[in-house]
């Protein structure tokens, strides 16, 4: 039985005397196009939420109703790290991951003193972590980061699609589904694809392989 999202690790670490606690999650880490973007966000002891949870459980509709209230909230302390797929290229999409959590926190007006992170350690790390698997279900903390890394990565998808209209980014954010590798297989890759990702390299066979 899934656990209800709360504060149950926040709260631990306030027993201990620690109190401005920021979570780190990211966005577009498996995505073949595009940026992958983290937020960085410290929630006010007291904050409640009736609707907020894990960003991949939540529609469309219902993140960016969220994320309003989350970023129009003068109590919340929160800011984002974008890594391009430039870098994501050079360096490959692990380290990219944790570079751009370290832009985000690094991007905060005053440094948490403790950070909660989806997934696993990451390091090198400027700060005190607590690495929870499956975060984003478990620690409001982390699920508000995660909200606001997923609608800032798709409202970029929705302006390149602009730019690359006949890739259809605005459906699929750059995510390895049949309509985008049909695209990819038709078109080729376009200025924002990550080239060192296999589909992209090889579009014929990753088309192949969902047939």
């Amino acid at each position: 039985m899934r656990r209800r999202c709360g504060f149950r690790h926040e709260k631990k670490l306030r027993a201990t005397g620690v109190v401005r606690i920021a979570g780190v999650d990211e966005a577009g880490r498996g995505a073949l196009a595009g940026p992958v973007v983290a937020a960085a966000v410290v929630l006010p002891e007291r904050f409640r939420h009736r609707k907020l949870n894990d960003s991949k459980q939540l529609s469309p509709e219902r993140r960016d109703e969220i994320y309003g209230e989350l970023v129009a909230n003068a109590e919340i302390a929160w800011s984002v790290g974008i890594v391009d797929h430039l870098e994501i290229d050079r360096i490959n999409i692990l380290r990219a991951s944790h570079e751009a959590m370290r832009i985000a926190l690094g991007a905060l007006t005053v440094p948490p003193e403790h950070v909660l992170v989806d997934g696993l350690p990451v390091f090198p790390f400027p700060l005190p972590q607590t690495a929870i698997i499956d975060g984003d279900c478990y620690s409001l903390t982390i699920a508000a980061a995660s909200v606001i890394a997923k609608v800032t990565r798709d409202r970029i998808m929705r302006d390149f699609c602009a730019q690359f209209p006949e890739y259809c980014f605005d459906q699929h954010k750059g995510y390895s589904t049949e309509l985008h590798l049909s695209r990819l297989h038709e078109f080729g890759p376009c200025p924002i694809h990550r080239r060192s990702f296999e589909p992209v390299a090889q579009p014929l066979l990753a088309l192949q392989e969902i047939s």
